[in-house]
Formats: C-alpha cells, sequence, structure tokens
C-alpha cells in the first residue's frame, strides 16, 4: 500500500503541481485508523480490536513518509510547494490540575491521539508512554510480541523530519482522569490508554451529538503543539460545529458564538511568544535601564564628593 499511495502521490503532482502549492497526504488518520479498523464505524468497516488501527496507523505513517521523500526529490524544485499531514484531535485536561495520575492520563490521552502520527514524523518513532502501555498489555495478554509495530531503525531516519507544515483540527475538549482497564477485558485502543473521558455540564451543549463549547482548550492545544513539536508552521485545517438535530432554521447564532470563540482563541499571542518576547526585549531593557541608572547615581555621588 506504500508504493501504490506513492503512485498515486506522484501522478497528481505531475497532473496538478503547477497549480497546488499545498499538500496533505492524509486528513484525519487517527479517524481512518480507529473508526476504519477498530470499531469499524468508517470504511472499510473492520473490527480488528487492538491490532487493526495500529496496523493501519503503521503503513500511514510510511505512506506519509514516502510520498514527502518523493517530492522533496523530484517535484519541488520545479513546483516550489509543500507537503504535510492534518492530524485532528480534541484537547485532554486533567480533571484535577493538581493530582499528577491526572496529569498523566491528559498527556496520555494527547500522545494516544496526536502523538501517534505527529511523534513518528516530528521525532522518529511513537511516544514512549504508546510503547510502554501497549507492550506491556500485551504481555499480559500473553502475547509474545507488542501489538504496537515497530518501526526499523532505517525507517525511523527516514520519517523523521518529513513534514512542511502540520495541518491541524480540533472541535472540543474533554475532561481526563485515569481509568485502569484489566488486561483480560480483551485489547482494544481504549483499553490501552487506561482512561476515562469526561465533560463538564456547564460546557455548553450544541446538539449535535459530541461538540460542547470549549474555546480555552483550543489555545492550549496549540501551545501543547509548539512546545511538543518545535514550533512547526501550522495551518488549522479542521473547526466548526455540526448541524443540530432538531434545526431547520437558517438563523445559527450558537454557530456564530462557535466559532467566534475558538477564532478569537487562535488569534491570542502563543504564550511561547510572550516568553521569547520577555527573553528578547524586557530582560536587555531592563539591564540597559539598570546599567544607566547606576551610571548616573555614579556620576551624583561623585559630584558630591567634590
Amino acid at each position: 500500500m506504500v508504493t501504490y499511495f506513492n503512485d498515486y502521490a506522484n501522478l497528481c503532482f505531475e497532473k496538478f503541481g503547477n497549480q497546488v502549492k499545498h499538500w496533505i497526504t492524509f486528513s484525519d488518520p487517527w479517524s481512518i485508523a480507529k473508526e476504519g479498523y477498530e470499531t469499524g464505524r468508517h470504511a472499510p468497516g473492520l473490527k480488528l480490536r487492538g491490532t487493526g488501527a495500529y496496523i493501519a496507523a503503521h503503513h500511514i505513517i510510511k505512506s506519509h513518509a514516502k510520498v514527502w521523500h518523493s517530492y522533496d526529490k523530484t517535484w519541488r524544485k520545479t513546483q516550489q510547494g509543500l507537503v504535510g499531514i492534518s492530524l485532528t484531535c480534541n484537547w485532554g485536561e486533567p480533571v484535577d490540575i493538581t493530582n499528577p495520575k491526572d496529569i498523566e492520563a491528559a498527556e496520555r490521552y494527547m500522545q494516544f491521539c496526536l502523538g501517534w502520527f505527529a511523534n513518528p514524523i516530528y521525532a522518529g518513532d511513537y511516544p514512549q508512554v504508546m510503547k510502554e502501555y501497549i507492550g506491556r498489555k500485551s504481555t499480559e495478554q500473553g502475547l509474545g510480541m507488542s501489538r504496537l509495530p515497530v518501526f526499523s531503525i532505517h525507517e525511523k531516519n527516514d520519517i523523521k523530519g518529513t513534514f512542511d507544515f502540520l495541518g491541524l483540527g480540533h472541535f472540543t475538549t474533554r475532561y481526563i482522569t485515569e481509568k485502569n482497564y484489566p488486561s483480560r477485558q480483551g485489547p482494544s485502543y481504549q483499553n490501552d490508554r487506561d482512561i476515562a473521558e469526561l465533560v463538564d455540564p456547564n460546557w455548553l451543549d450544541l446538539g449535535s451529538h459530541w461538540p460542547h463549547l470549549v474555546p480555552w482548550g483550543f489555545r492550549r492545544l496549540l501551545n501543547f503543539v509548539q512546545t511538543q513539536y518545535g514550533h512547526p508552521l501550522i495551518y488549522v485545517t479542521e473547526n466548526g460545529v455540526s448541524e443540530k438535530l432538531t434545526h431547520i432554521q437558517l438563523c445559527d447564532e450558537w454557530r456564530i458564538r462557535y466559532l467566534r470563540g475558538y477564532i478569537n482563541e487562535m488569534l491570542k499571542e502563543p504564550l511561547l511568544h510572550h516568553m521569547q518576547m520577555v527573553t528578547e526585549i524586557v530582560v536587555p531593557t531592563v539591564c540597559t535601564l539598570c546599567i544607566l541608572i547606576s551610571a548616573v547615581l555614579l556620576m551624583i555621588l561623585l559630584r558630591r564628593q567634590s
């Protein structure tokens, strides 16, 4: 499949590369893998719990890397385009920010969602927490090897750095707490994470199954990406809210409220940018003022002595 997908991508580059300058290899591969090969909700409708999603994701990541290298070697010089991947993830907030277990659970939630695909592309391998949890549960289930596939050293080197930008999709937030799933319950992506997802009853329910209005989670996700993956160029590729089940009028102020909230959070200065400003502007300015004040005080002291 890696070879077939690369052939398809090269045909697209050949036919449309003069017009298209931004390429996304895969959009929301988390849903492709989990819903297509774990739950069976999406095509091809397979329910290979605890194995199918990981295998599918493994080949998606290798396919993405293969296509990036093809563009880089063959097409980039003449077409001057960019190639990236679009990852969709909710924000996971600890239920209790003072509880280390909740903090670890929220981090685990993010790594099993965003890090699953981003970490190999930016760092060369799956997140360590995924390898540890899936490997341990695989052993407890009597398997001779982890259900999470392994990249060879060559594949790690080949996959790492295959990005010109990161596409980011985001819709809502979940509170996360630790929940232990015994290995005897059988293999599954859900059980591997050992977490529970909760919603705040005070969050505005938009009436379309699952999204809640939690704009502040979007900014925290953006800051998370910045710190985790070294300030990549980010394009927000997905955001919005689906239609209410009972909504039949054209007046959708609830959607306007959603979009306004999330766009405003995106437009706020990132935390890291403020920290950079403190380092590059505030600190030198304060040092300069201290030197000037010291010089003035010294001059006053010398005049008094004379």
